[in-house]
């Protein structure tokens, strides 16, 4: 089977070169000024670069296309036509509402669909990883290519049978899951401290929340406004997620305890019920990994954003755990950290007393609150270019502690899933 790739960034080059060393013949494109430093890195690997999506969609009995959500249709339309008889096309964003509906405006009739999310990113290879497979228009023996092909690279091949399935799903594992983190960094930008300089920020589930929200910031904006913005399903749970955290931060400050403690405890029961099958992240290990260079004292922390995320989970019906089939690290780290605050009676507690009573963390709470308000406006206008340029900005702010982030999460999750 010969594979064309249309789109040679990060991800495209990495499963190019998975494929090569599986022993396919593959090839792809990118834009024209790129040519020459990717035939210098692609080479080597076996794999040639053409001259264009269309020259790719001639000669391949498997097309990807691997371009950025919001360019998806512009691409299918001018690439489509030229697609090899019979051919199989898939496509490798993490929405498959637009891409299926590109798909079946511009390709031929006799093209058969397949397409794919890979539920990791560029900085794991896909052997090991979770690959969601969707199969949407195609015979068995198409079918049976891809997943032989998959197994082939080592993907833990995930079936699922309708693509509307694939975007409820990664509406929460995803643009939720972001927009948590990515409100953390933003609260913390406008507050104008590094959380590892703070001792309200100290500790293993502190931790994980730096390392995820630096992970994050460490790669493309256009990923992430993608993964929200055009999807279908992603503005009604970020609503919901915004709507959970508002209405708890106003029982915060108006100290209604009774209120708080029966919402959230509601929530817990719901969320973690003892049918669920815990995750039961490591508590050494997640102390372990720290990006502080002093020795602080612990304060008390409220966990505002994993607060409203499970309360989140409960009004909107969704149990986190059967979305694991379709998680991704940040994902897994998320649930990981809110089942071991909800589980923990004493965490939890002194998380509700700071919650409602302490004053010295209450101007950290305003900022998340008003950080995710921001990010819920702008996913709910479809303002694409909005999101782009206030991720930059948050990304900026960490710029020098991005790298080691990302290095030191990838360790983090490493140890996480293994021990």
């Amino acid at each position: 089977m010969n594979i064309g790739i249309i789109g040679l960034g990060d991800m495209g080059r990495l499963y190019a070169k998975a494929f090569a060393e599986a022993g396919y013949s593959v090839c792809g494109c990118d834009l024209p000024e790129h040519r020459h430093r990717l035939e210098e890195e692609l080479m080597p690997h076996g794999i040639k670069v053409m001259d264009s999506g269309m020259e790719v969609s001639r000669i391949s009995d498997l097309i990807i296309y691997s371009v950025e959500a919001e360019r998806l249709q512009q691409v299918v339309a001018e690439c489509g036509p030229s697609t090899k008889y019979g051919a199989i096309v898939a496509g490798q964003t993490s929405v498959k509402t637009p891409e299926i509906e590109a798909f079946e405006k511009y390709l031929p009739a006799d093209a058969q669909i397949i397409t794919f999310h890979g539920m990791h990113g560029p900085g794991f290879k896909p052997a090991g990883q979770t690959l969601i497979l969707i199969r949407h228009r195609s015979d068995d023996a198409a079918y049976q290519r891809m997943t032989d092909l998959f197994s082939a690279i080592g993907s833990n091949i995930v079936e699922l049978y309708d693509y509307h399935d694939h975007d409820k799903i990664v509406a929460d594992t995803q643009a939720v899951t972001h927009v948590g983190f990515e409100s953390m960094g933003t609260a913390w930008k406008e507050a104008g401290f590094f959380p590892w300089e703070n001792a309200s920020y100290i500790g293993g589930i502190d931790n994980v929340k730096i390392l995820t929200t630096l992970r994050i910031f460490s790669y493309k904006a256009h990923v992430y406004g993608g993964l929200a913005i055009l999807n279908p399903y992603a503005r009604q749970q970020v609503k919901a997620y915004s709507v959970s955290e508002s209405e708890l931060f106003k029982l915060m400050i108006k100290e209604e305890e009774a209120a708080f403690r029966i919402r959230l405890y509601r929530a817990r029961d719901f969320v973690f019920h003892e049918s669920r099958k815990p995750i039961m992240l490591n508590d050494s290990v997640m102390r372990e990994f720290s990006l502080s260079q002093k020795a602080h004292h612990p304060k008390p922390n409220s966990h505002l954003s994993i607060l409203s995320m499970v309360d989140a989970w409960y009004h909107l019906g969704v149990n986190p755990y059967d979305n694991l089939i379709c998680q991704t690290p940040p994902f897994r780290l998320r649930l990981g950290i809110a089942e071991y605050l909800f589980k923990n009676e004493e965490l939890l507690e002194e998380s509700i007393e700071t919650a409602l009573y302490d004053k010295t963390i209450r101007g950290d709470d305003l900022e998340f609150h008003s950080a995710v308000r921001e990010w819920s406006a702008i996913i709910g206008y479809g303002d694409m270019e909005g999101y782009k340029k206030h991720f930059k900005e948050v990304q900026s702010f960490f710029d020098g502690r991005l790298e080691e982030g990302n290095k030191q999460s990838a360790e983090l999750i490493r140890r996480l899933m293994t021990e």
